[in-house]
């Protein structure tokens, strides 16, 4: 199997190809860390299987795709951190996916289901469920729709129009949802890309929030300016980032009003 890998983290990528040159009928003709450059290569490469990252800046995994065109495509194995929600629809149209992190276990079940599917040359099916992949998430352009937090022994899962605000914190990221405060296991940066950025705003390198739930704001007495929202939070806005917000939260006023 000739093999394209396409994911923008240089960990993930490297982790990967190690995994599949242990593989004696594998050959990885290239490697991509963006959106762009792989539509490139897929047309010049012509691979017979991409692993290919679903959240990347700038053309997400969707965007690939839908340049490419799903009846051209190969075969596709998406690499993703998605919540429950997606990956329902993953076993439902694609041909496989890798949940991050993903185990050697896991990935050796994909690459028997792809020389399989490979052997029987079942690539029109596959494409027929790529399209009514790409469909499925074309209104949102997979961003997340919901989270899911581990709470010691429990997951509690809920949508993304819950989140008031997301805050940084070291390595971690707590999501502020009604009264409430979530510890997730996630860069507040990977967590941006995963969002859509005409709901979500980051108004500080320490801070996202959810643009419906801006009330107001305010300038201080020495110029600089915060965000309140609608239950009182107040959180600082970087001078870079004010006159984006100003367009985001008007634009979604005016569609709101629509």
């Amino acid at each position: 199997m000739r093999i394209l890998i396409v994911d923008d983290e240089a960990s993930a990528r490297a982790r990967l190809r190690g995994l599949l040159e242990a593989e004696a009928d594998v050959e990885i003709v290239g490697e991509c860390a963006n959106g762009r450059d792989a539509v490139e290569a897929i047309e010049r490469l012509t691979p017979d299987l991409v692993f290919l990252d679903v959240q990347m800046p700038d053309m997400n995994g969707f965007g690939v795709v839908r340049a490419i065109g799903p009846e051209l495509f190969p075969l596709v194995v998406f690499v993703t951190g998605y919540d429950r929600y997606a990956v329902e629809a993953f076993d439902l149209h694609a041909s496989d996916y890798l949940l991050k992190p993903f185990t050697v276990e896991r990935l050796r079940k994909t690459l028997a289901r792809a020389r399989e599917a490979l052997r029987r040359q079942d690539l029109e099916r596959l494409h027929e469920g790529l399209s009514s992949l790409i469909e499925r998430f074309r209104a949102g352009d997979g961003y997340l729709r919901r989270i899911a937090v581990r709470l010691d022994a429990r997951i509690r899962f809920f949508d993304v129009d819950e989140i008031d605000w997301i805050e940084a914190d070291a390595k971690l990221v707590r999501v502020h949802a009604g009264g409430r405060v979530y510890p997730l296991r996630e860069s507040i940066g990977r967590l941006e890309e995963k969002l859509d950025p005409s709901r979500f705003f980051r108004i500080h390198r320490s801070a996202i929030v959810n643009v419906e739930r801006v009330a107001e704001i305010e300038t201080g007495g020495d110029g600089n300016q915060s965000v309140v929202l609608k239950d009182g939070s107040r959180l600082p806005l970087s001078r870079a980032n004010r006159l984006k917000l100003y367009e985001v939260v008007s634009e979604d006023s005016r569609s709101s009003s629509r």
